[in-house]
């Protein structure tokens, strides 16, 4: 066989649109420089100046299968650089050659220049919530003040979640839970005084964590759990400076959550302080709660659990 009647290569070459356009892969770099011919179906797709600037020649072309495998012919290998949508018709064109049996086919291969990176999909988030805000005519109008509801109930359903320990769930409670973050965030971003964007909030709370964790990123030690609450605590009390522990505590929290925060903040502070006096029900669960949260349990949770076998108990008898 001459060298003329050998099939060739086909590449399809790959790129994560998350990912900056020119930061390919070394193995993409190198096929790319070395390919007889590279051709692209759009004239405006992202990767292009960049490949130019390195010197790959980049044509403008939309083949189909057949004039794929004739590009082929003589053992040439042709990049092609599908669209952000890919390019069906020439895939399918290719699989239906290639089943034929009459045709002798060029290698293909798939060869991906970029890869998403861990969480890369919440980038399509922000998007995808970005143009909701501008072009949905009840997102467009949501305030902060109108969606605090809605971040209350899905935090709620969250830990029902949790408690119930329905993995489906979880994950789509906690994709309900960053929803409100970002939609918040991206109204944050159209305040004429004090914008911020959801880039704000996630650096902001990167710096907190760092922080606050000096024996991950710094020179100190932690050991146990308790050590770690310890430095938490300690970097927390100098960022925030509060005159009171009960600084920071939200009153509108349920009530038993609210008691057991507040009886943790005391008890952390090392402060003895004796509950109110009296004799009516407020006063029984505040010391209920408080009792609850001395010996390491979670008075609300385990109210709901209480509260679901009640539930349970009431369908039975019905």
């Amino acid at each position: 066989m001459t060298a003329v009647e050998e099939p060739g290569r086909v590449v399809l070459l790959t790129a994560s649109h998350r990912v900056a356009p020119g930061l390919l892969s070394w193995p993409a770099w190198e096929t790319l420089r070395a390919a007889d011919r590279v051709l692209c179906p759009d004239a405006a797709h992202p990767q292009l100046p960049y490949l130019r600037e390195a010197g790959v020649d980049v044509e403008i072309a939309e083949p189909d299968a057949q004039e794929l495998i004739e590009a082929c012919a003589g053992g040439r290998t042709v990049v092609v650089l599908p669209s952000g949508e890919g390019d069906r018709r020439l895939t399918d064109g290719l699989a239906r050659l290639a089943g034929s049996g009459r045709v002798r086919m060029p290698d293909l291969e798939l060869l991906p220049g970029s890869y998403d990176l861990p969480g890369a999909r919440l980038l399509d988030l922000v998007q995808v919530m970005d143009r909701i805000r501008r072009s949905c005519p009840w997102s467009s109008q949501q305030t902060h003040q109108g969606l605090a509801k809605y971040a209350l109930e899905e935090a709620y359903e969250l830990v029902e979640a949790v408690e119930t320990g329905d993995r489906d769930e979880l994950r789509e409670e906690l994709g309900d839970v960053l929803l409100q973050v970002v939609f918040h965030a991206r109204i944050a971003e159209e305040d004429a005084e004090e914008p911020f964007s959801v880039d704000d909030v996630a650096g902001g709370i990167v710096e907190k964590l760092i922080h606050r964790h000096p024996h991950v990123f710094g020179s100190e030690t932690a050991e146990t759990p308790e050590e770690v609450r310890e430095h938490w605590l300690r970097t927390k009390a100098v960022e925030k400076q509060r005159a009171s522990v009960t600084d920071g505590v939200p009153l509108g929290q349920p009530a038993l959550a609210l008691a057991a925060k507040l009886s943790a903040r005391a008890r952390t502070a090392g402060l003895d302080v004796p509950l109110p006096s009296g004799e009516g029900v407020g006063s029984r669960l505040l010391a209920l709660a408080v009792e609850a949260e001395g010996a390491g349990a979670d008075p609300e949770a385990a109210l709901r659990a209480a509260a679901r076998a009640y539930r349970a108990a009431i369908r039975a008898a019905e």
